[in-house]
């Protein structure tokens, strides 16, 4: 099972910005689709975005397209969500995950391992 970690999280104002952090620890995060998913209090996971292994495809919630964009930086062994215009219904705890893929396109559907500690992401005035 992959080791990943979330961090980034904070409290934010409605318009402001946020970038969330991925940390593979323990393996090679290259290879891997990860996903970025949220879970806000009385709801179930979400998924938010996902990347491919290659970084070369993403896919986004209707809910946060334009909004948020999902990157990766292999070296670092890190994936990233940049969230910009950020609104109150954000507000969820976020987790990244791997996830599988169909056709070379990430799914976040398809889901590894098991739910991290997340981190929480407050947006409010």
């Amino acid at each position: 099972q992959l080791q990943l970690a979330e961090s980034g999280g904070g409290l934010v104002q409605p318009g402001g910005s946020l970038r969330l952090s991925c940390e593979a620890s323990g393996f090679r995060l290259i290879g891997y689709n990860i996903g970025w998913f949220r879970q806000a209090p009385g709801k179930d996971h979400e998924g938010v975005s996902c990347i491919s292994n290659g970084g070369g495809v993403t896919n986004y919630a209707d809910s946060v397209q334009g909004r948020f964009t999902i990157s990766r930086d292999n070296a670092k062994n890190t994936v990233y969500l940049q969230m910009n215009s950020l609104k109150p219904e954000d507000s969820a705890v976020y987790y990244c995950r791997q996830v599988g893929s169909v056709g070379g396109e990430c799914r976040m559907g398809l889901r590894f391992g098991s739910w991290g500690q997340g981190t929480q992401v407050t947006v409010s005035s």
